[in-house]
């Protein structure tokens, strides 16, 4: 499918979901790794590279949503989550910690691949290696790329885990317009039983005064007639 083969990680207590997901992909043109629980894929985490992580959310000890809050403070690998529970306060929660997906079982191994593929389509521009720096300056403000923080001055600033995922989203294309229903996908919201569809306006307020000298007057969290929001570092 790809030149280079993407490495994909599946952690699921189940062992036959495990197989069966792990012959699927590998038949699809990843190379699969498999792991039973979040220890074990902690373990495998640290000593191999994952383009993209699948883990299901019901597991013992550990469950994916706190996995996954945990892997945000430390890296932006694409997540995920699975899940027998497909209520949109799941959803929304296991979005909230920073996974890029959710996928209700039972499901289709064809329908997870297809989600997967269009996470991946995303990382490209998600992981420019030099083209964005690891430091952008938004005036007395700096983000940290990498690690994913905002500060001002000496001052740590503190980020809900919306406002964390829009600076992701933003640092990763910045002078870039990212449109509003780009935002609101990416952002878990697309969804037809959630009435806000403004909610990504209203995290946009709220980031840039945490940015902006003047936040009526935006001069690094733009807003593009037509196009939507883009993030335009000094």
């Amino acid at each position: 499918m790809t030149e280079l083969q993407l490495h994909l990680l599946i952690v699921d207590d189940d062992e036959r979901i495990r197989g069966l997901l792990q012959k699927f992909l590998v038949r699809s043109g990843y190379l699969v790794t498999t792991a039973r629980d979040a220890a074990q894929a902690r373990r495998l985490i640290a000593g191999l590279e994952f383009d993209l992580m699948v883990l299901d959310v019901m597991m013992p000890g550990e469950d994916g949503i706190s996995f996954t809050r945990d892997l945000r403070r430390r890296m932006a690998t694409p997540i995920l989550l699975l899940t027998a529970r497909g209520e949109t306060e799941n959803r929304i929660a296991g979005l909230e910690a920073g996974a890029d997906d959710y996928l209700a079982k039972p499901f289709e191994p064809k329908e997870l691949l297809l989600r997967i593929n269009a996470i991946l389509r995303r990382v490209p521009a998600a992981r420019p290696a030099e083209t964005v720096p690891k430091m952008l300056t938004l005036g007395e403000a700096r983000y940290d790329v990498e690690r994913g923080e905002l500060w001002r001055g000496p001052e740590l600033v503190r980020l809900t885990a919306t406002e964390a995922a829009l600076m992701r989203i933003f640092a990763a294309e910045p002078g870039q317009p990212i449109s509003r229903d780009r935002l609101t996908g990416d952002l878990g919201r697309a969804d037809e039983t959630n009435p806000e569809a403004r909610a990504v306006d209203v995290q946009i307020t709220r980031l840039r005064r945490k940015i902006e000298a003047d936040p009526k007057q935006p001069r690094y969290l733009q807003t593009v007639r037509g196009e939507g929001y883009m993030l335009q570092p000094d």
